[in-house]
């Protein structure tokens, strides 16, 4: 089959809509249930060209989770810290461990909660049980992978009554080294973006500090390759093998540093002992909990802890956090690597990531004031290494 009709495009006005083979051939791709649509589609292949590269550059089972067309997080198949279940809401799934895949797909979906709610899913190997118990649970709009146990996909066909969707894709299937695109009714082409990512990448070392170990690489690695299928300008906050602040699609770097980083700040704290504590009302689904706690967190929409508004969600009255609290807490956050697609233009940006625990950095160089930047990563004992690569995506 060379051709699938869609509902309709980006809105319902928009129609026809299909997706099609230019060159005849057969689609890479099966739907094995539901009815994915245009937008579907592209967070699909998008996300499926970033787990299986991610998959490849580190070697362990990757996933992530996309919404319009940018990954919320993305990450590999490593265990979970006890804390970091709880956070995640998997602390209740034993088997989780025996699934280097689930891990992944649980600390992906688990990063950037409120930003994956209705994602698409995209996983690097064939999906299992487990990680077809904790998709199910979740609100999400489809998953893709290279195939699918025969008890997992009963499990995921059974979700959303039946209306899932679940996309099995070639994983063998290479496209045309040349791709198109038009955009009022003028055709753009282009080289496909065939960077390949991974530690050689790391070798320009411009700081005095230049003691990358081994995880700091995987990290970088990890947030390059998320950035490289991130909606540009993109930055992207990574440690222990997972991707935990996005920001994307922003038109200056410091306010993608800025989302990044408050991002990245928002999934540590979810793992604060009075977060984890939060006295809930039995029955107060995952989406609303996620929505109350970041509010607890960030104190914004409405005050949780304020007299009468705390017996909407809790059995009892919770202590706020203290922004000293707060402060503390995020100081415990080291070891994080930050990657940017694109140079940094001003110090500003270091400054920022300082305050979320950076330690490693990897970005493009070649601004005038690369000067500076350096000198304000040696300023903090900060490792930074220039790729020479910029990984703009639109």
């Amino acid at each position: 089959m060379n051709e699938l009709e869609l509902k309709y495009g980006c809105n319902p006005n928009q129609k026809p809509s299909r997706i099609f083979m230019r060159d005849g051939g057969d689609l890479p791709l099966e739907v094995l249930n539901g009815k994915p649509g245009y937008i579907n589609f592209l967070d699909a292949l998008n996300a499926w060209q970033l787990v299986k590269e991610l998959r490849e550059a580190v070697g362990l089972p990757a996933a992530t989770s996309f919404k319009h067309v940018s990954p919320t997080s993305a990450a590999v198949g490593l265990p979970l810290s006890k804390p970091l279940k709880q956070a995640c809401f998997v602390d209740d799934v034993p088997e989780l461990e025996k699934s280097p895949l689930a891990c992944a797909y649980a600390r992906a979906r688990g990063t950037d909660r409120l930003c994956s709610f209705g994602d698409w899913a995209a996983l690097s190997d064939v999906c299992d049980v487990t990680t077809a118990k904790l998709i199910a649970r979740e609100v999400s709009d489809g998953v893709i992978a290279p195939g699918y146990e025969p008890e997992a996909l009963e499990i995921l066909k059974a979700k959303r009554k039946g209306s899932y969707n679940i996309v099995r894709i070639d994983p063998d299937y290479v496209p045309a080294p040349q791709e198109t695109k038009d955009v009022f009714g003028v055709t753009f082409q282009q080289g496909r973006n065939e960077f390949k990512i991974g530690p050689d990448l790391l070798k320009d070392i411009v700081t005095g500090n230049r003691e990358l170990p081994e995880t700091a690489k995987r990290d970088l690695i990890v947030a390059l390759i998320t950035l490289k299928y991130t909606q540009s300008n993109s930055v992207c906050y990574a440690v222990d093998g997972q991707a935990i602040g996005v920001g994307a699609g922003q038109q200056s770097r410091i306010h993608c540093t800025r989302l990044a980083g408050t991002k990245a700040d928002t999934w540590h704290l979810r793992q604060h002992p009075k977060v984890l504590s939060l006295p809930f009302l039995p029955g107060i689904g995952r989406p609303e909990r996620d929505n109350v706690i970041d509010s607890y967190i960030n104190g914004n929409e409405e005050d949780v802890c304020a007299d009468k508004v705390w017996q909407k969600y809790f059995t009892r009255q919770p202590s706020r956090l203290h922004p000293s609290e707060v402060r503390a807490w995020l100081d415990n956050l080291k070891e994080v690597a930050l990657a940017s697609d694109a140079f940094f233009p001003f110090a500003d940006n270091i400054e920022r990531a300082r305050r979320s625990g950076v330690r490693y950095i990897a970005q493009p160089g070649g601004s005038i004031r690369d000067e500076l930047v350096i000198a304000a990563c040696d300023g903090y004992d900060m490792v930074m290494a220039f790729t020479g690569m910029r990984l703009f995506h639109h």
